[in-house]
C-alpha cells in the first residue's frame, strides 16, 4: 500500500478499500450516505464495503438512483436521500457519473439556492462560501478521475446543457483508490473509459493555458497509458489495472489546465442521446487531435516523442489514436453509436455553447463542430 498526497490523500494499492471502515471510525461518521451507481450498487464489493462499515457500528446508508449522464433531479434526490436518514458524510463510489453526484450533494447541503445558481461557467463559484460535509470518494474505473477532482459536471434536466460546480471545498478528504475494484469492469467499459483519460492528458497537454507542472503530468499520464491500455482491456491484471487508475487521476489533476475541442463534441452526445461520455470522447479524440495539429505542431511532436513513435509529428498520432481504437474494439464513426444525421445540427448547437472548447489550442466555431461531427459521422 501507497499513499500519494497530491492533491488530496489518496491510499492507492490493492485492497486500499479495506481501510475504510476503520477510517470513518477515526473520524467519528456515525451515518454517512453511499453514493453509487444502480449497477455498482448491486455487486459483491459493495456489499462487503457495506458490511464491514457496519461492523464498526456505523450506520450507512446507500443512494444510487442516478442516470449515467447525471441530471439535476439526481443531486436533489440524493440530497432528500441525506437529510432523511440524518447523514453526516458522503462516500461517492464508482466511475465519473457517481462522484459527480456524490460531491454535488456535498456542496448542495449546506448550500440550498437552486443548483446552478452555482455553476462556474456564471462566476457561481463565489457563493459556494458554507462548510461541507466530509467527502470520499473510491473509485471503481479507471476514466474520468473525478476521485481528485474539484468539480461536478451535472446537466439541466430539460435542456440538457452541462453546468460546471465548482469549489476547492469540494476536494474529497481522502480518496481509497484500489486497482482491484476495477478488475471485473468488462473490456468494453475498460476501452471507453481508459480512452476518456487518455482524452483528458491530451487536452490538457494541449490547453492553451500556461500550466508546466501540468503538462510534465499529462505526459506521464500518456505514457502509462500508452503502455497499459491494450493489457488492462485484452488481459487485465493488478499491474496494468494499477497503472490505468494512477494514469485517470493524472488526468484529472491534469486538466485543471483546461480541456478542448474533443471535450465539447463528447458533452452533447452524452446529454442529448445519452451516450457513455468515455466512448463519446473515444471516438471524437481523432478527429478532434487532427483539428488542432495545425496550431500546435510542436506540442504534438513531444506526444509522438512519448509514444515511441517512428514519425514525430501530428499525422502520427492521430494515426496512432485511429488504430488504438481498432484494437480496443472502439468504433471509429459516429453512426456506429447510435448519432443520425438530423442530430448534427443540434449537436453543433450544444458544442458551440459548451464550456470546454475556449481553451482549446484553435478557436472552434459553430461551423468548426458541425464540420467535425459530418467527418465523424
Amino acid at each position: 500500500m501507497v499513499q500519494f498526497n497530491f492533491p488530496t490523500i489518496i491510499r492507492f494499492g490493492a485492497g486500499a478499500v479495506n481501510e475504510l471502515a476503520d477510517y470513518l471510525k477515526s473520524k467519528d461518521i456515525k451515518h454517512p450516505l453511499l453514493v453509487t451507481d444502480p449497477i455498482i450498487a448491486t455487486l459483491d464489493f459493495t456489499h462487503t464495503l457495506i458490511r464491514d462499515v457496519q461492523q464498526k457500528g456505523i450506520s450507512i446508508a446507500v443512494f444510487h438512483d442516478i442516470h449515467k449522464n447525471p441530471v439535476k433531479s439526481d443531486v436533489l434526490k440524493g440530497r432528500d436521500a441525506f437529510d432523511s436518514n440524518k447523514c453526516d458524510a458522503i462516500i461517492g463510489l464508482g466511475g465519473g457519473a457517481a462522484i459527480d453526484v456524490a460531491r454535488a450533494i456535498v456542496l448542495s447541503i449546506n448550500h440550498r439556492e437552486d443548483l446552478f445558481k452555482y455553476d462556474d461557467l456564471i462566476g457561481g463559484d463565489v457563493f459556494v462560501t458554507n462548510e461541507v460535509p466530509p467527502f470520499i470518494t473510491i473509485p471503481t474505473t479507471a476514466g474520468t478521475g473525478s476521485e481528485v477532482g474539484r468539480s461536478a459536471i451535472i446537466a439541466d434536466d430539460e435542456t440538457h446543457q452541462k453546468r460546471i460546480l465548482f469549489s476547492p471545498k469540494l476536494l474529497a478528504n481522502i480518496v481509497f483508490a484500489d486497482p482491484l475494484l476495477t478488475m471485473d469492469l468488462p473490456a468494453a467499459v475498460t476501452a471507453a473509459t481508459g480512452m476518456d483519460a487518455l482524452t483528458h492528458n491530451m487536452e490538457a497537454f494541449l490547453a492553451k493555458m500556461s500550466h508546466p507542472i501540468c503538462e510534465g503530468i499529462a505526459l506521464e499520464g500518456i505514457l502509462k497509458i500508452k503502455n497499459a491500455i491494450e493489457n488492462a482491456v485484452h488481459k487485465p491484471d493488478v499491474s496494468s489495472r494499477s497503472d490505468m487508475l494512477i494514469a485517470s487521476m493524472m488526468g484529472a489533476i491534469a486538466f485543471q489546465k483546461g480541456l478542448g475541442v474533443v471535450h465539447s463534441l463528447a458533452h452533447p452526445l452524452s446529454s442529448l442521446l445519452d451516450t457513455h461520455h468515455g466512448l463519446a470522447n473515444a471516438v471524437n479524440l481523432p478527429y478532434g487531435m487532427e483539428f488542432n495539429v495545425p496550431a500546435c505542431e510542436e506540442k504534438f511532436r513531444r506526444i509522438a516523442r512519448t509514444l515511441e513513435l517512428k514519425e514525430e509529428n501530428g499525422a502520427a498520432v492521430v494515426q496512432w489514436l485511429k488504430e488504438l481504437n481498432e484494437k480496443l474494439g472502439i468504433p471509429g464513426k459516429l453512426s456506429d453509436i447510435g448519432v443520425k444525421e438530423e442530430h448534427i445540427d443540434t449537436l453543433a448547437d450544444l458544442a458551440f455553447a459548451d464550456f470546454a472548447h475556449p481553451n482549446n489550442p484553435i478557436p472552434v466555431s459553430r461551423d468548426d463542430f458541425k464540420h467535425l461531427y459530418t467527418k465523424a459521422f
